[in-house]
C-alpha cells in the first residue's frame, strides 16, 4: 500500500469517528435542560390555570404517543435508527414544552381541580332499600 492510501484511510476513519461523536452529542440533548433552548420561554405566559391544565394533558398524551411509536419502531430492522430519525426531534420538542408548561404551572401556583362528587345514578336501588 502506498503512503497516501494509508493516510487517506486514516483521515476517513478519523472523520467518521468525529461525526459519530458529534451526532451522539446531539442525541443527548433530548432529556437535558439544553432542550429548553429550542422553546419560546414566553409561550405559556398568558395562560391561566385552566388553559395550562388542558395544555399539560395534551402534551402528556402526545409524549405517551411518541414514546409508543418510538418503542414500536425499535422492534423492527434498524429500528433504533428509524426511531431516532422519525420521532426523536418531535419527542425532544414536546418534552421541552411539557417542562415549560409544568414550570409555568408551578410559577402560577396552580392546583389540580378536585374531582366532581358522584351522585347516585337514577334507577339504581339505594343501600338499605329493596329492589322492586
Amino acid at each position: 500500500m502506498t503512503m497516501s492510501f494509508r493516510l487517506s484511510r486514516f483521515v476517513l476513519l478519523g472523520a467518521g469517528l468525529l461525526s459519530g461523536a458529534g451526532l451522539s452529542g446531539c442525541a443527548a440533548i433530548g432529556d437535558s435542560a439544553m432542550s429548553q433552548a429550542f422553546v419560546d420561554p414566553a409561550r405559556y405566559e398568558l395562560y391561566n390555570c385552566e388553559q395550562l391544565a388542558v395544555e399539560r394533558k395534551g402534551l402528556d398524551a402526545r409524549l405517551a404517543e411518541l414514546d409508543g411509536l418510538m418503542r414500536k419502531a425499535e422492534t423492527g430492522v434498524a429500528g433504533s435508527v428509524v426511531s431516532e430519525v422519525a420521532y426523536r426531534n418531535d419527542y425532544i420538542n414536546q418534552k421541552a414544552l411539557s417542562r415549560l408548561a409544568d414550570q409555568t404551572w408551578r410559577d402560577n401556583k396552580c392546583t389540580e381541580p378536585a374531582p366532581p362528587a358522584t351522585a347516585p345514578a337514577a334507577g339504581k336501588p339505594r343501600a338499605g332499600r329493596a329492589a322492586r
